[in-house]
């Protein structure tokens, strides 16, 4: 660990549209990822939960959890970043962000916000129904 990494993307242009959208609804989120923990991966400290090993290629992927809002997770999912580290290369390939649905529309269309929470163009009723859902069990 004595090595710094390297990011490299596997789709570039769609993984730093989904990190504008977590920068544009999240910016808590998006500091954390930029100030904390790509330097941390960078110097090889490997956040997040390891999802699998690959000992014959010398890969581990990880699932790293950015800070979300409570209700936004229980809406659409927490905020996750996937990423695969070939440690005999000193890569990190940054792969994904997650959840993809809410994160590709928020980049194309600006998403209006339902008692707090950003809501799809897709499907807003369903957004919604899960909302006050929440909000009722919570009384």
């Amino acid at each position: 660990m004595d090595h710094s990494y390297v990011f490299e993307y596997l789709d570039e242009n769609d993984f730093r549209k989904k990190e504008r959208s977590v920068r544009k609804y999240n910016m808590l989120a998006y500091k954390k990822l930029t100030f904390e923990y790509y330097p941390e991966l960078r110097k090889g400290h490997f956040l997040g939960e390891k999802v699998s090993e690959d000992l014959k290629a010398k890969t581990v992927n990880y699932e790293l959890k950015l800070p979300t809002d409570e209700l936004f997770a229980k809406v659409h999912g927490e905020i996750r970043v996937h990423y695969t580290v070939y440690l005999d290369k000193n890569i990190i390939l940054l792969t994904n962000i997650t959840p993809e649905g809410i994160l590709d529309e928020g980049h194309r269309a600006e998403l209006s916000a339902y008692k707090g929470v950003m809501i799809s163009k897709s499907h807003p009723e369903k957004d919604m129904f899960k909302i006050n859902l929440l909000n009722m069990l919570n009384k």
